[in-house]
């Protein structure tokens, strides 16, 4: 691997951009904005001032989202899911 393509996947990983490129367009997909681009710029500025502990980290889901898929993974309604199901759940 090229040192230039090795230093850019480093500060892709060192600031999180994947994570929050994924995270932001999952968050256009569920909202749906009508304005896209200021969308994206309230969610990070509310990022911003999550940061600062100034405001609420925006989320993509809900307590009600969470209990909602946690209901799909049990399907036997056992109160819990394998460690399988839990990635399974999370990378959704």
């Amino acid at each position: 691997m090229a040192a230039g393509e090795e230093q850019s996947r480093e500060y892709l990983r060192r600031h999180r951009l994947p994570e929050l490129l994924h995270r932001l367009g999952a968050l256009l997909l569920f909202h749906r904005p009508e304005r896209p681009r200021e969308f994206l710029i309230q969610v990070l500025e509310r990022v911003k001032a999550g940061r600062r502990a100034e405001g609420e980290y925006p989320f993509l889901m809900d307590e009600a989202n969470v209990d909602a898929m946690f209901g799909l993974l049990d399907v036997l309604g056992r109160g819990h899911i394998r460690p399988a199901q839990y990635r399974e759940g999370a990378a959704t």
